[in-house]
């Protein structure tokens, strides 16, 4: 069985990149729309990985972050902030709210495969 990965973000064609380009990597991929559900998602199940945007309707990937974090399960499980937001106050919040990883959208399906590996202990 692979690594589960939870991608939230509300754009499903981001979810959809994000999840062909981890796929190909043997990881089991899992969605959600928005914070919300996400947190939902992440009650039920456990998983080894979460990439979060920041730009969601009803709640910002920064107070999602916050929340795992909050949570037992969850507390160290690795985040990465996947984001169009670049300026480095961005990047300071995402790390504030308990990110391990702030990326500038576009990224490589190479450099997420790599990435996310290294987060979750694969060679």
């Amino acid at each position: 069985m692979g690594k589960r990965v939870l991608i939230v973000d509300d754009s499903a064609t981001l979810r959809s990149y994000v999840a062909a380009a981890l796929g190909e990597a043997g990881f089991e991929v899992e969605f959600a729309a928005n914070g919300y559900e996400g947190l939902e998602k992440a009650a039920q199940t456990p998983f080894d990985l979460f990439l979060v945007d920041v730009n969601m309707p009803k709640m910002p990937g920064y107070e999602f972050v916050r929340h795992l974090r909050a949570e037992t399960a969850t507390a160290a499980t690795p985040v990465v902030i996947l984001s169009t937001e670049a300026e480095e106050q961005d990047r300071l919040e995402g790390y504030r709210a308990g990110a391990n990883v702030y990326l500038v959208k576009p990224v490589t399906p190479e450099r997420l495969r790599w990435l996310a590996k290294m987060l979750v202990g694969v060679r």
